[in-house]
């Protein structure tokens, strides 16, 4: 493991920190009910485009789990499931180390909506969750894409000036 994948992980720990417990102070008082920022996914997603899904479910499956553990205490897996899944699928789907801002916002976008609806339907399924789809849509999921939308907007540059940094690993041949 190079020294800028350890400062990676590094860094999306802090971001874990960061999200939990300095982020909520930043935020209005009638935002909290509606914001669940989740800042670390947002960076596993520019993982998935512009390094490898398989990085990128491993460290979904890894935080995830830390998010269900700090965060969610009833139910143990949900987020480790549905942000590795959904790293995993998108870095399958949009496989481009040069990707523009825009493949990356509409990424976000669709992992955001992706990543809040199955955790919905997984909360649903296990009766920890009584509201309807179209409520959740409008009180949380919606505010979430958006919030991460502006997040992945604001960190896209520098991030992607450290991913084209890091050399890509040359694919190995097949035997011929």
């Amino acid at each position: 493991m190079t020294w800028r994948k350890q400062i990676l992980v590094l860094l999306l720990f802090v971001m874990f920190l960061f999200q939990g417990s300095v982020l909520p102070w930043f935020l209005p008082d009638s935002w909290i009910p509606h914001l669940m920022p989740n800042l670390v996914f947002v960076c596993i997603l520019f993982v998935a485009v512009y390094r490898h899904r398989y990085a990128a479910m491993i460290l979904g499956v890894v935080f995830g789990m830390l998010h269900d553990i700090v965060y969610y205490g009833a139910m143990l897996g949900p987020y480790a499931f549905t942000m590795g899944f959904t790293a995993y699928l998108l870095g399958l789907i949009f496989q481009l180390p040069k990707a523009p801002l825009p493949v990356m916002l509409t990424v976000v976008m669709i992992g955001s909506f992706m990543l809040d609806s199955m955790l919905f339907g997984i909360y649903t399924v296990f009766k920890f969750n009584e509201q309807t789809y179209d409520w959740a849509l409008i009180q949380y999921i919606i505010p979430d894409l958006l919030f991460r939308l502006v997040f992945a907007l604001i960190v896209y540059v520098p991030i992607r000036r450290q991913f084209d940094k890091m050399p890509i690993r040359p694919k190995k041949d097949a035997k011929e």
